[in-house]
C-alpha cells in the first residue's frame, strides 16, 4: 500500500487553454505524465523556496500536467489536486488508476463478455499498455495485462481534469 499524504491546503484552480506544443518542454498541455520516484514533494508555486503543500508517497501515480515552466510542472492528480512539482520527478511512461471503490474485471480481450483474467483493486496502479479505437484499453499489472473499457480508471481522459480543490485527508493509493 502506498500512501499520499495531504497538508490542508487550498489551491487555486487555473484559466484552462486548448492544448498546444509552444511549451519549454515543447509538448502538449494537458498531457500525463507518472510520478517517477516514491516521494514527491508537491509546492505550491514552482521553485524551492514556494510553500510544500503535500508529499506523494505513490511512484508511478499518473498525474496531469496543466502548465510548465523550463524547470516546474504544475499537476492535477487523480483526487483534484493542483501542485508544481519539478521537471525530474516525472517519467513519460503512462499509468491509470481505479478511482471506484469496487474491483475492476480484467477482460482477455476487448469486449465485456471476454474471459476475465484478474481484478483491478481500487486505488490500484497500472502500466497503461495501448487504447483501441472502440474505447478499450489493456493495461498491465503485476505481470498480468488485460482489457478494461477506458472510462473505468483515470488518465485517460484528455481534457483538463482539476478545478479548486481543499486537500484535508491523507490520499491511499497502492501499486496493484
Amino acid at each position: 500500500m502506498i500512501v499520499c499524504l495531504a497538508a490542508l491546503s487550498a489551491v487555486a484552480g487555473t484559466a484552462w487553454a486548448e492544448p498546444e506544443a509552444h511549451t519549454p518542454s515543447g509538448f502538449p498541455v494537458p498531457r500525463y505524465v507518472s510520478l517517477k520516484f516514491q516521494t514527491v514533494n508537491a509546492r505550491g508555486g514552482p521553485g524551492d523556496d514556494h510553500r510544500l503543500l503535500w508529499i506523494y508517497h505513490a511512484r508511478g501515480l499518473p498525474v496531469q500536467v496543466v502548465a510548465e515552466d523550463s524547470e516546474w510542472r504544475r499537476i492535477c492528480d487523480p483526487d483534484g489536486g493542483l501542485a508544481w512539482v519539478h521537471k525530474r520527478t516525472t517519467d513519460a511512461p503512462r499509468t491509470v488508476i481505479r478511482m471506484q471503490m469496487r474491483p475492476l474485471a480484467l477482460h482477455s480481450h476487448p469486449k465485456e463478455s471476454a474471459r476475465i483474467v484478474a481484478y483491478l483493486r481500487p486505488k490500484a496502479i497500472a502500466g497503461l499498455v495501448k487504447c483501441d479505437e472502440n474505447g478499450w484499453c489493456k493495461i498491465k499489472v503485476e505481470g498480468v495485462s488485460g482489457w478494461i473499457p477506458s472510462p473505468q480508471v483515470w488518465g485517460l481522459d484528455e481534457r483538463p481534469q482539476c478545478g479548486t480543490v481543499l486537500r484535508t485527508e491523507p490520499q491511499t493509493y497502492s501499486e496493484h
